[in-house]
């Protein structure tokens, strides 16, 4: 006789990048497993993989997590997370008064959005004629924690490269996905430093899962706010933290 499988519960949620609404479930005790051997591994390969992994399992198999903006999926595995194993998190944060003493928090991950800035566009305005439009780059390209002004020389042309939606000269629109990565990066080498500095800036006020919260210093009593940054700030270690 066959043991029994149990029903799990299905959900909803609406997609920050584009209304999309995305039915997942909760993680089970395989998928789980399958993350916390990544984390014990340390390697941010094995995370990006598991993390990939489980939320296109929970979510049936219905997103192609290597095309979704980094921003929706941690939001989706935030929500999973949350339906899976509680939605209060507890975290040990650096407090900013002193930076060496860790303060116990509660957060209701229920609360935690992805915030957009009000400085944001996905659209650069390179003269009257030429315009770029962007799209956000995926967990397979960029981490959305790193100042992109802070990124080597290479390693953010090869990023600007693949996240050139279309160019519109005119009329005309180019295609970012006709051109060779050669090709785009010879574009952008033709730019001015503003126009160059307008490209950082999409990227440094992209979309992000963000939350503010305040902790006390257990040894000072002094109160800060502490903004986290980024996945892994809500439910494995403070290192994305910012004050």
């Amino acid at each position: 006789m066959a043991l029994p499988i149990l029903d799990t519960a299905k959900y909803e949620l609406t997609l920050p990048s584009s209304d999309v609404k995305v039915q997942y479930r909760p993680f089970l005790v395989k998928e789980e497993k399958i993350l916390l051997m990544a984390m014990e591994s340390e390697n941010a390969a094995e995370i990006t993989k598991a993390l990939k992994e489980i939320v296109h399992t929970c979510t049936f198999g219905t997103i192609n997590v290597d095309m979704l903006p980094t921003f929706d999926l941690e939001y989706i595995f935030l929500n999973i997370r949350a339906k899976s194993v509680g939605e209060v998190a507890k975290l040990k944060l650096l407090c900013p008064d002193d930076k060496e003493t860790y303060a116990s928090v509660e957060l209701d991950l229920s609360t935690v959005e992805v915030q957009v800035d009000d400085k944001h566009s996905n659209e650069i305005q390179i003269n009257d004629k030429i315009k770029m439009i962007m799209k956000y780059p995926t967990i397979n390209s960029f981490d959305p924690t790193i100042d992109a002004a802070k990124l080597k020389t290479e390693q953010l042309f090869d990023i600007i490269a693949d996240t050139v939606y279309e160019i519109y000269e005119g009329e005309t629109v180019h295609k970012g996905s006709d051109y060779s990565k050669e090709e785009m990066k010879k574009f952008i080498e033709s730019l001015t430093s503003d126009h160059f500095a307008k490209i950082q800036t999409f990227f440094n006020t992209m979309p992000r899962l963000q939350h503010e919260l305040e902790v006390e210093n257990p040894k000072t009593k002094v109160k800060s706010k502490v903004v986290l940054s980024g996945l892994q700030s809500f439910f494995v270690s403070p290192s994305h933290m910012t004050t």
